[in-house]
């Protein structure tokens, strides 16, 4: 890529963020007491709205089971249970009591060890993790570590491809190094810029796009074709 198109993508990509912001403002994401909350958040979100996350959430609080050790001591049909309301939770559970074995196993329960690892390692040691794939150890490195990683979700992906700044290869990490390469690297930034992409694609971007209300409808290369083919 010539320096002339990374300084353009730059560009658009600092004009989407500024559009956004002025429409929504800060989101304060991630909506958790504790980083730990955070990890859990990002497990059970998995195929799940976030409404029935947070019932999710408070069962597990109401029965004191929102910890490692908890977790651990209790059965998998017990967690079950409990995360009931966010679905997949046979699945989940197994995946909350296998990161919880783990955290224990190789960290003594202690994030604060877990987060001392540089980002790198840091992912490729929950990547290892049975339940864990690439959106999610992100998220859980951004939110819950506060270190600076981009996350790509089905959001992002959607309003990137309908801006027309997707890449060829289509892939996660395509999709992550425009913004990691064309970005300042802080966590702030990061954690902002894609907790506004959600409410951007939860608001109006949807699969049936709500174009009319977009901040970024002049931007928009899939609205501009559509204008096209109408004509």
């Amino acid at each position: 890529m010539t320096s002339m198109a990374s300084q353009s993508i730059r560009r658009q990509l600092q004009k989407i963020y500024s559009k956004i912001m002025a429409r929504y403002g800060p989101q304060h994401w991630w909506p958790a007491e504790t980083p730990f909350e955070v990890i859990i958040g990002a497990i059970l979100t998995q195929s799940a709205a976030w409404s029935n996350v947070e019932k999710a959430i408070s069962n597990l609080k109401y029965a004191k089971a929102l910890s490692p050790e908890a977790l651990r001591q209790l059965s998998q049909s017990e967690v079950g249970k409990l995360i009931h309301p966010c679905g997949y939770y046979n699945v989940k559970s197994v995946k909350l009591k296998t990161f919880a074995h783990w955290l224990g196993e190789h960290y003594e329960d202690s994030l604060d060890k877990l987060f001392a690892n540089d980002i790198g390692l840091l992912r490729q040691q929950l990547l290892s993790i049975y339940g864990i794939g690439e959106e999610t150890a992100d998220s859980i490195i951004l939110y819950a570590g506060n270190k600076p990683v981009f996350v790509i979700d089905a959001y992002t992906r959607r309003i990137i491809d309908r801006l027309g700044l997707t890449s060829e290869t289509h892939s996660y990490t395509a999709y992550q190094m425009l913004f990691s390469s064309n970005l300042p690297a802080t966590s702030r930034l990061f954690n902002e810029y894609h907790a506004l992409l959600v409410r951007l694609a939860k608001d109006v971007c949807r699969k049936a796009p709500l174009c009319q209300n977009c901040c970024l409808n002049n931007m928009c290369v899939s609205l501009l074709d559509s204008k096209k083919t109408t004509k």
